[in-house]
């Protein structure tokens, strides 16, 4: 079945018509700097192209959208109709960077394609199997439960993919298994995967917290946002602002590019090398956490544009991590391309007992499986 995955992230668009049985890209679109272009003009783009494209490949038979955040409601593949959007439009202020733009994407799509199916596939999903004492925050529970206050988790998407992928490169169900999977990109998010279930993730009710991020910065002392509110430095909204697109590596040296900021640290600049530091220092204080939660660790994944490409970053996130039976090979780590084929590659060491992977993202794939799944059992 070919079904048409749109992707929409706060900044770009990565789309690609998928064969949901042979797990095959038939092709791609991707659009970058969607929102300097302006959004809708990006959205209309991509769909001028898969009408191009089809003339050769055919109509979509579905589409799928990621929608970052779902809330309590929506734990499972979905298909879009006007109520659900509406009650997904309504979560947007949980997740402002992201779900707003899918979701005019979402109208645009429905608009062009009104007779075809379209399902969204959430991020927060797959840590809908959370348990308590991950999800729940200490507050008083009344006030939790009224205004929905609670750990969902993101990425799910990603993480799933990645849990898939490490199972089949260590030739056994993922129920076998203990992983840690470590997102990294301009977003970033680690999850603590045991017996096929997502146990702990660090992202919480919203994007903003656990990593360091390209914008975000991750986990903050509550007293820091009630201290800038009470000096009058920010208002609601610029704290908003501040949280979402002027903390993290942008915060820290002025850019969130990844490799400008590797580049500036190898060069000497003292606070782009800070930064890194604090940055892999938070992914091996979460990697150790899980291990401690899990019991142990039988691998650990890195994916996203920064897990994928940055040797430098991962031989920093896994410093020290010989108590955990982690040995990184770093000419393996230097020369890590994910297989063509199977889209990872290990970097551990012969003799490591944890198992230490590269795994190429594939959302777009994952997506479309699940929307093929949705769309045959409705």
């Amino acid at each position: 079945m070919p079904i048409f995955a749109l992707n929409c992230g706060s900044s770009s668009i990565k789309s690609a018509i998928v064969d949901s049985a042979s797990r095959r890209r038939l092709f791609d679109i991707h659009v970058e700097n969607a929102d300097t272009s302006g959004f809708a003009a990006a959205v209309a783009q991509v769909l001028q192209e898969l009408r191009s494209r089809s003339r050769e490949h055919g109509e979509p038979d579905a589409f799928a959208h990621r929608i970052v955040h779902g809330g309590d409601r929506f734990v499972r593949p979905t298909q879009i109709d006007d109520k659900v959007l509406a009650e997904i439009e309504q979560l947007s202020h949980l997740a402002p960077l992201h779900n707003p733009p899918a979701l005019a994407a979402v109208r645009q799509a429905r608009k062009e394609y009104p007779r075809t199916p379209h399902i969204a596939v959430f991020d927060t999903a797959f840590h809908a199997t959370l348990p308590h004492h991950a999800r729940d925050y200490a507050l008083p529970q009344e006030l939790s439960r009224r205004l929905g206050i609670r750990r969902y988790g993101f990425h799910g998407i990603s993480h799933a993919h990645v849990m898939e992928s490490v199972a089949a490169h260590c030739g056994v169900t993922s129920d076998k298994l203990r992983i840690i999977s470590c997102h990294l990109g301009n977003g970033a998010s680690a999850a603590a995967i045991e017996q096929g279930r997502s146990v702990d993730t660090s992202m919480g009710m919203t994007p903003l917290e656990g990593l360091v991020m390209g914008t975000r910065g991750g986990d903050l002392d509550p007293g820091v946002l009630l201290h800038l509110l009470h000096s009058g430095a920010v208002d609601a909204k610029q704290l908003d602002t501040l949280l979402n697109t002027k903390a993290g590596m942008e915060g820290l040296t002025g850019t969130h590019d990844m490799r400008e900021i590797e580049r500036r640290a190898a060069g000497g600049d003292e606070q782009c090398r800070v930064a890194v530091a604090i940055y892999a220092r938070r992914v091996r204080k979460y990697i150790g956490a899980y291990a401690a939660i899990m019991g142990g660790v039988d691998a650990i994944a890195f994916t996203g544009g920064v897990g994928e490409n940055s040797a430098a970053i991962r031989r920093a996130c896994l410093e020290r991590m010989e108590f955990l039976g982690a040995g990184l090979d770093d000419q393996r780590n230097r020369e890590a391309r994910p297989d063509a084929a199977t889209g990872r590659c290990e970097i551990s060491r012969a003799d490591s007992r944890t198992r230490l992977l590269v795994v190429r993202a594939d959302e777009e794939v994952a997506m479309a499986i699940e929307a093929a799944s949705a769309t045959s059992s409705s």
